[in-house]
């Protein structure tokens, strides 16, 4: 069963919102505010709807740090339906806005076309290719210019975000943020020596140095 986050302070929309997403087969998970938005998503959230009115921390705040760590779809539920403010939400990333007052029946249907792209584009993902490189996702394989590279779990993990993400450039505490999140004493050149050890196994620098900034693979041309 899909779960869904419904970040909203209005007690009404709340059980609005859950009936339906239950009547239609989805987990629901709510929170009245912008902390416990952030306190209840974790990785088994398939799609968060987000107010941006919110207490404590607005729905901007809980986007950015949603973003940081995983890319969920995102809908902004919101009264804002000013063109300033749906702009800044799609520079965010967010997948869809849609003012209030809505139709719970577009937002359903809204939602199902969304997690449906967002199936098919794992399945897709589940093998990953760039230039004579390819990973196996499934089967935890790497394999460069046909023979296989062994990667340990973190270089593995750090080379598949890297891959999901060309032209993206990670400064090293990103990639502390998202690959050593649960290990308080990690420190900086981890993340140096990871990408070291995996330029040496692959005998190719597809991870490009940005000096002063952090890491970056390239988009493929």
């Amino acid at each position: 069963m899909q779960k869904i986050l419904v970040v909203e302070d209005d007690i009404d929309i709340q059980d609005i919102l859950k009936n339906h997403l239950i009547d239609a087969g989805y987990e629901v998970v709510i929170a009245g505010d912008g902390v416990e938005a952030i306190a209840k998503f974790d990785d088994t959230v398939h799609l968060v709807l987000l107010d941006i009115l919110l207490p404590k921390i607005d729905g901007y705040g809980v986007c950015e740090v949603i973003r940081q760590k995983s890319q969920v779809p995102v809908i902004m539920l919101t009264a804002l339906a000013d063109e300033d403010n749906q702009l800044k939400g799609f520079e965010q990333q967010i997948d869809d806005y849609i003012p209030k007052p809505f139709s719970p029946k577009i937002l359903l249907c809204k939602i199902a076309a969304i997690l449906r792209r967002g199936t098919s584009e794992n399945h897709n993902q589940s093998m990953l290719t760039y230039k004579e490189l390819s990973m196996d996702i499934d089967g935890f394989h790497v394999y460069h210019r046909g023979k296989e590279v062994v990667l340990t779990s973190k270089e593995f993990a750090l080379l598949k975000l890297m891959l999901e993400n060309q032209g993206k450039v990670f400064t090293r505490q990103m990639l502390l943020d998202r690959l050593w999140a649960d290990d308080l004493e990690v420190e900086d050149r981890s993340v140096d020596s990871h990408i070291k050890n995996i330029r040496k196994k692959l005998d190719v620098d597809y991870i490009k140095t940005i000096r002063g900034v952090g890491y970056r693979i390239d988009k493929e041309n």
